[in-house]
């Protein structure tokens, strides 16, 4: 089950972040800013050996003992962090992938916005169901 989204810009302050069970959203606020330091080394070992640059997704980050964080960057360095419930042993590399597209998918469509302003805080309603519902379907 995915217990937090997040959006962070690429100067590392977040658009967007949201977390199932409100009374942790301190922790998961702070787990997705410790992740960012594992993004950013993945991006520079992945210039230094000119990885397929088509290649966005990030895999696992670092794991903890009740959830694993993961990665997904895009091409104009905007990051996404998804933290996964450790219990949910039945969620597969694969889906983790299509969760970030999807997710992808719809910033592109809050990007192509006109009254959108790049750099605000994500407050698309649209964006906001379907990280509920992606979060939901998870379960």
């Amino acid at each position: 089950m995915a217990v937090c989204v997040a959006v962070i810009a690429k100067e590392n302050y977040p658009l967007y972040i949201r977390s199932v069970p409100t009374e942790n959203e301190l922790k998961f606020h702070y787990m997705v800013h410790t992740s960012l330091d594992v993004v950013d080394e993945k991006i520079s070992a992945m210039g230094k050996a000119l990885v397929d640059q088509r290649e966005l997704y990030l895999g696992l980050l670092y794991p903890t003992e009740d959830y694993k964080v993961y990665g997904y960057v895009t091409n104009s360095k905007v990051k996404f962090v998804m933290v996964v419930d450790s219990s949910n042993t039945a969620l597969r590399d694969n889906e983790i992938r299509s969760m970030f597209r999807k997710l992808h998918n719809s910033y592109t469509d809050v990007m192509c916005n006109p009254f959108y302003t790049p750099g605000d805080r994500i407050q698309s309603r649209a964006f906001d169901g379907m990280v509920t519902s992606m979060m939901i379907q998870v379960c």
